[in-house]
C-alpha cells in the first residue's frame, strides 16, 4: 500500500524512511520547485550533501541510477526514476529571510529555510547551518560564460522523482514559496511525498 503526504504550497513535510524503502516526490500541480533534504536517521548531523554528491557523480545535474551521498560520502539516496525533464538544481541555497532582504523581497515572506528549521524542531533538532537543498524541478541553467539564469520550472502535473533510501533517514521536502524570480511559473503550488 502506498502512503501519500500532501505538502501544501509554501510549507514543508517530512517522512521517516527505512533503508530500502522507496519514495516519490511528486509535482502534483506542475511547475513547482521542491527544496529537498535528507538527514541520517541515527545522526541528524549527517545529511545529504550537494557538493559531495556532485563529486561522487561528477555532474551538476543528477539522473536515474546516480547514488547521492552524505557529508561523510556514505550512500543516502539512489535515483530510480525521473518522469520530469530531469532538471533539478544542485547549486542554489534555500530561500530565507536573509535572501528575501538581499533580493528586495519582503523579509516576512515564507521561506524554505524556516520551513526546514520548523520540521527539524519537531525532531528536537536545531540547525544553525542550513545544508544546500536538492532543488527538485528547479530549472537553473549554467550559461557558457559560467553565469546562472533561472527559468520557470518545466515539470508537468504528476511528474515525479523516485528515490530509494540507502540508509535509515528523514526526508524533508518544502514546496518552495519564493517570490524572487519566477522559478515556479507563477503562484507557488503544492507537492506530495508518496511512500511506495
Amino acid at each position: 500500500m502506498t502512503h501519500t503526504i500532501d505538502i501544501p504550497a509554501g510549507e514543508a513535510r517530512s517522512v521517516t524512511l527505512s533503508e530500502g524503502e522507496v519514495v516519490r516526490v511528486v509535482n502534483s500541480e506542475g511547475h513547482q520547485v521542491v527544496d529537498t533534504w535528507a538527514f541520517c536517521g541515527a545522526d541528524l548531523a549527517e545529511h545529504l550533501s550537494m557538493e559531495h554528491s556532485r563529486s561522487a557523480t561528477y555532474r551538476i545535474l543528477f539522473k536515474p541510477e546516480d547514488v547521492l551521498v552524505s557529508t561523510r560520502f556514505r550512500p543516502m539516496l539512489t535515483i530510480l526514476d525521473d518522469t520530469s525533464p530531469g532538471i533539478h538544481d544542485t547549486l542554489h541555497a534555500a530561500c530565507s529571510t536573509e535572501s528575501n532582504v538581499f533580493y528586495g523581497a519582503p523579509p516576512d515572506n515564507p521561506n524554505c529555510q524556516d520551513n526546514l528549521k520548523d520540521v527539524l524542531a519537531g525532531f528536537g533538532r536545531q540547525c544553525e547551518t542550513i545544508p544546500c537543498p536538492w532543488n527538485l524541478f528547479e530549472h537553473a541553467v549554467v550559461r557558457d560564460d559560467g553565469s546562472l539564469v533561472d527559468e520557470p520550472s518545466v515539470a508537468e502535473p504528476g511528474d515525479y522523482v523516485e528515490l530509494r533510501a540507502e540508509m535509515d533517514l528523514v526526508l524533508i521536502c518544502s514546496a518552495c514559496p519564493s517570490s524572487v524570480g519566477d522559478i515556479s511559473h507563477g503562484t507557488p503550488r503544492g507537492a506530495a511525498i508518496v511512500v511506495i
